[in-house]
């Protein structure tokens, strides 16, 4: 496929789709007329290009490449084990144990944290994971479906940018100059990540002080309606315990762990053997989470099945239903990967490229608030973090290529930053998707609760960046983005309390 050089043009499609999403609530038709217009521009008026392009090219190509087809075939598995836990009376019982423990709402809330916290290995795995392991507690404490997607997309990609540990560290390593430690990059870059470290406080800040605003308020209100329904839809056959939803989990992530850095060369023998970290870094996620999530499904079978907590005939009843349950989750994703297909194919990559070297030149001290504004909107219109990171770390790097320039880790660390927060925000954001699929939420209704406070965020993070571009101290400049926070925090207390 023959990449073309439109300029702004090339971001029109994701940014059309975007929109139509937002306004018309329905995200398939949304996404499939951004591909459209993608296909149009670069057909150029030829019926013939325009429908190879957006056949071929996209949805063919984007559905038959390895990397793609990997996270599909998790999800479905992921569905599958879903669906076993709650047949199995697994996430019932948990639930049940929850409410002799968890007594309150914001303990619900900040336990729903804590998970997506412990959870670091990679988003996918943590949005899905989080999402069946607390939802039986939310729905108890009548916490809405989309306070939960919010949650769980909160703790995905924020926590995994600051985890040196994690499929996301291995995705910035790789980006890393020849001779220097990508990881130890990654992790010189952890303090200046201002967007993560402030989501995750603005998450706690929410939930101990029953804070709510923007659209969320009106669907935590409605939430009582909206639980009951959610309850007769998860309705148990076998008598599981509170450790037939436990042990399947541990041990999707034991094997998901295992699987990823098998994927690095770490059970190899010889020259090729790799260190625990260095496996992680040269990790393929998807190979290993297919891996590592398949051997969890089968040691869950055998889990269940000679203790009777499912019969034979019931556990692969789930396969259908696990499958069922995640097909409007590959649908949004297929149809977001072409999109991203388009705008590759137009040239998105080298127009941003442009204006961020231009940018370069004369506003050293804006850089870091300048790039991270530019990843926001590249994050946002594109769906992707890691794209994000491919175009505009190499381009940081570039710009400062002395190592102990803080400057340029500032850079890269706004880079990184704005990319998860364009993510966050972003309706066809893989991860967006998956926390809605794993708060069982529709997905418009995500995107627009949690629109205002990752804006909130963003905005902070954006006035802190330009603070630290001159100061170029992490431990003063993240105080001083927690202090608006928490001023703003308070002012719309104030203003909630009023209302």
């Amino acid at each position: 496929m023959e990449t073309m050089n439109f300029g702004f043009i090339s971001v029109l499609p994701p940014i059309i789709a975007i929109a139509l999403a937002l306004i018309t609530k329905e995200v398939y038709s949304s996404l499939f007329i951004g591909i459209l217009i993608g296909g149009a521009i670069y057909a150029g008026g030829s019926f013939t290009v325009f429908f190879e392009h957006v056949l071929q090219d996209g949805m063919v190509s984007q559905l038959s490449d390895s990397w793609n087809v990997g996270i599909l075939i998790f999800l479905v598995i992921l569905g599958v084990m879903v669906c076993l836990m709650n047949k199995a009376g697994g996430s019932a019982a948990f639930g049940n144990w929850a409410k002799k423990h968890i007594k309150t709402k914001t303990g619900a809330q900040l336990a729903t944290i804590a998970l997506g916290v412990m959870i670091f290995i990679d988003d996918y795995f943590n949005c899905l994971t989080v999402g069946s392991v607390m939802k039986p507690v939310t729905d108890n404490y009548k916490i809405s479906k989309e306070k939960l997607a919010y949650l769980i997309d909160a703790t995905a990609a924020p926590i995994c940018i600051i985890a040196p540990i994690s499929s996301w560290a291995a995705a910035v390593a790789g980006f890393a100059p020849e001779g220097q430690n990508g990881i130890a990059l990654f992790c010189s870059a952890i303090p200046y990540n201002f967007y993560a470290l402030f989501t995750i406080g603005m998450m706690i800040i929410l939930s101990i002080f029953s804070l709510d605003f923007g659209p969320m308020k009106k669907f935590e209100a409605a939430v009582a309606r909206v639980t009951e329904k959610s309850e007769q839809e998860n309705i148990a056959i076998g008598n599981g315990k509170v450790i037939d939803l436990v042990f399947p989990i541990v041990i999707l992530i034991l094997m998901c762990v295992l699987g990823m850095i098998y994927t690095g060369g770490f059970f190899a023998s010889g020259e090729d053997k790799a260190g625990f970290v260095d496996a992680f870094a040269n990790s393929d996620a998807s190979v290993g989470l297919v891996i590592g999530s398949m051997a969890a499904l089968i040691i869950t079978l055998i889990f269940y099945l000679p203790r009777r907590v499912l019969s034979f005939k019931e556990c692969m009843a789930c396969i259908p239903e696990g499958f069922k349950a995640m097909v409007p989750a590959i649908l949004i994703l297929s149809l977001a990967w072409t999109l991203k297909a388009m705008t590759d194919s137009l040239g998105a990559a080298d127009y941003v490229a442009g204006v961020v070297e231009g940018s370069a030149a004369g506003f050293k001290n804006f850089l870091p608030a300048i790039i991270f504004l530019i990843a926001c909107g590249l994050a946002f219109a594109t769906g992707t973090s890691w794209g994000t990171f491919g175009i505009l770390i190499p381009i940081c790097i570039a710009a400062f290529p002395e190592a102990g320039d803080p400057i340029r880790i500032i850079s890269i660390s706004a880079c990184m930053a704005g990319a998860v927060c364009g993510d966050h925000c972003s309706p066809v954001s893989d991860t967006t998707i998956m926390a809605s699929a794993g708060a069982q939420c529709n997905h418009v209704n995500h995107v627009a609760t949690q629109l205002p406070y990752a804006i909130s965020v963003a905005v902070i993070s954006f006035i802190t960046y330009i603070f630290a571009g001159f100061i170029k101290n992490a431990f003063v400049s993240i105080l001083f983005g927690l202090v608006i926070l928490i001023a703003f925090l308070l002012y719309m207390r104030k203003r909630e309390a009023a209302k």
